[in-house]
C-alpha cells in the first residue's frame, strides 16, 4: 500500500512538471484509447500523452521530443490466473516520461512515423503482466496532424518475475496547444 502512495506522488509530480515548461514550447495532447494484450487476454487501455517541442540531435536528419504520459489498464478476469500473486484483476496507473524519435522533416512521407520510450512507474497493484513498480514503455506509430495509430509494449524488462508486459494498439486524437 505505501508503495503505491509512493508512485502516485510520482505521477503528480509528472503531470505538474509538464504543466512548469515555459508556455512557448509546442505541445500536443492525444488522448489514447484501445485494447492490450497479455498473453491472449484482451482488456481496455486509455492514455492521456503529451509531447513537446521537437529538438534536432546533432547535425543528423532524427529530431527528439521530450514525451509524458499517463494511463490506465483494467484489469481481467482470467480463471487460470485466479491464484496467482499477483493476479490480473487489478486496475493499473501508469505515469510515464520520455523521448519521442522522428527521423526526416516535415515534408517527407516518412516523417510521421515515430519511435518512443519511457521509463514509467505504476500504481494501483501489480498483476501477471506489471509485476513491479517500475516499467519500461516502447511504441512504434504514426502521427498525422491530429490522429494516430501506435502499437505499444510495457514490461520491467524482466527485473522482477512473473513479466508477461501488456502489448497494446491504440488509436489518439490529438490537438495542439
Amino acid at each position: 500500500m505505501r508503495s503505491s502512495r509512493v508512485v502516485l506522488g510520482v505521477l503528480a509530480a509528472l503531470s505538474l512538471s509538464a504543466t512548469a515548461l515555459p508556455a512557448a514550447a509546442e505541445t500536443h495532447i492525444e488522448v489514447q484509447g484501445g485494447r492490450s494484450y497479455m498473453d491472449s487476454h484482451p482488456t481496455n487501455a486509455f492514455f492521456i500523452e503529451s509531447v513537446f517541442n521537437p529538438y534536432q540531435i546533432g547535425a543528423s536528419r532524427f529530431t527528439w521530443s521530450p514525451d509524458v504520459s499517463i494511463g490506465y489498464i483494467k484489469g481481467r478476469d482470467v480463471g487460470r490466473y485466479a491464484n496467482s500473486n499477483p493476479g490480473v484483476t487489478n486496475n493499473v496507473w501508469i505515469g510515464a516520461a520520455g523521448a519521442r524519435l522522428h527521423y526526416g522533416v516535415d515534408g517527407d512521407w516518412f516523417h510521421p512515423f515515430f519511435f518512443s520510450f519511457q521509463v514509467a512507474g505504476t500504481a494501483g497493484g501489480h498483476t501477471q503482466a506489471l509485476s513491479s513498480s517500475y516499467q519500461f514503455v516502447s511504441t512504434l506509430g504514426w502521427q498525422w496532424k491530429n490522429i494516430s495509430f501506435q502499437v505499444r509494449h510495457i514490461s520491467n524488462g524482466s527485473f522482477k518475475e512473473p513479466n508477461r508486459g501488456e502489448t497494446m494498439a491504440l488509436i489518439g486524437l490529438g490537438f495542439d496547444i
